[in-house]
């Protein structure tokens, strides 16, 4: 899984991008296999002033065969912007794979063909 992580108007972008990869990794591990990237985009609404929700986190990943998910959350720190995001993106790409297993799994053949027994069948 590869973590890009954009900035605009934020501070200390190096270690920013390592604590950030290291976190999704850890957040996404069990959807390693899913995810092939997550773009992190962290913003400063209004640079100039301070308020309680004017950071602002979107987080885009791109899991295989499945079109890209993207959310976002707002707050009062890059941390709480940060984390909010992330845990919205682990609910979405969780509720969007296991939609996918259950319809596999709906779709397979059943061994019950319109009601009608198989008579040549071997009963033990």
């Amino acid at each position: 899984m590869q973590v890009q992580v954009n900035t605009t108007g934020v501070a200390n972008k190096e270690s920013l991008d390592r604590w950030a990869e290291d976190h999704l990794r850890e957040t996404l591990s069990r959807f390693r296999q899913d995810i092939t990237r997550v773009e992190v985009h962290l913003s400063d609404e209004n640079a100039e002033k301070s308020g309680n929700a004017d950071k602002r986190c979107t987080m885009e990943a791109r899991l295989v065969h499945h079109q890209p998910l993207a959310v976002h959350h707002d707050g009062g720190n890059q941390d709480e912007a940060f984390r909010g995001a992330a845990d919205k993106l682990k609910r979405i790409v969780e509720s969007t794979i296991e939609r996918a297993k259950d319809k596999s799994h709906r779709e397979r053949d059943s061994i019950r063909k319109d009601g009608v027994l198989d008579e040549t069948a071997d009963p033990s």
